[in-house]
């Protein structure tokens, strides 16, 4: 089987916008319906078939924050911040306001973090590099998940916040189990901390880069 290398990953970057005739539905019906199949074959070499992980990425990311834009979703419009004097002041808060409002800029982070514990939990399937690559698939149904979250929030309930984190969770884990065709109840358990895992070194990953950065403009 061919293995994904890093470099291999990594040259996503620059082809992402040149990419026009890459097979882009087919990838993202297979993403939903069967992403098992995806991440096998494009791990196993058929590259052509489907669009490549970084491209597809950026491109889901891309319609998301027009989306967003489009729509006037603010992530912030409903996150409770105790209010108590000078408090909603603080950097710590404003880090966490800064975090909110920049979410799409770290998803980056969470891939790494995805990968790194897909990584630890079942190493012996795959290299961290091939992960990596799955990783980027699982973030992109991730946007897409959340793309729909926003729709929901904005035109019918505003109140559910962590939908989006909860059905993403619903998906990851049968992911994994089309991914691996293995015993579906050791795979669901793993992925489930896995998934736990990557989304607190996550988000506090992303909070540090926000802290950083709202601490060196203050």
């Amino acid at each position: 089987m061919d293995r994904v290398t890093f470099k291999e990953t990594l040259s996503d970057f620059f082809d992402a916008v040149f990419s026009v005739n890459a097979p882009l539905l087919k990838t993202l019906r297979l993403l939903f319906l069967n992403p098992g199949k995806l991440f096998r074959e494009y791990l196993s070499g058929k590259r052509k078939t489907y669009y490549k992980p970084v491209a597809f990425f950026i491109i889901i990311t891309v319609v998301h924050i027009l989306i967003r834009n489009l729509i006037e979703f603010d992530a912030l419009e409903n996150v409770k911040v105790q209010k108590r004097e000078g408090y909603d002041t603080t950097l710590t808060v404003a880090a966490g306001k800064f975090m909110f409002q920049n979410v799409n800029n770290f998803l980056f982070v969470f891939v790494g973090t995805m990968a790194l514990m897909l990584k630890m939990f079942f190493y012996k399937r795959y290299f961290l590099a091939e992960y990596v690559a799955v990783s980027f698939y699982m973030v992109a149904a991730y946007t897409i998940i959340g793309t729909f979250n926003a729709f929901f929030m904005k035109f019918v309930d505003n109140s559910i916040q962590y939908l989006a984190i909860i059905a993403m969770l619903i998906y990851y884990c049968l992911a994994l189990v089309s991914y691996f065709k293995k015993p579906a109840f050791w795979i669901i358990v793993k992925g489930f901390f896995s998934y736990v895992f990557a989304t607190i070194l996550y988000m506090i990953i992303a909070y540090g880069i926000s802290f950083l950065i709202v601490w060196s403009r203050s």
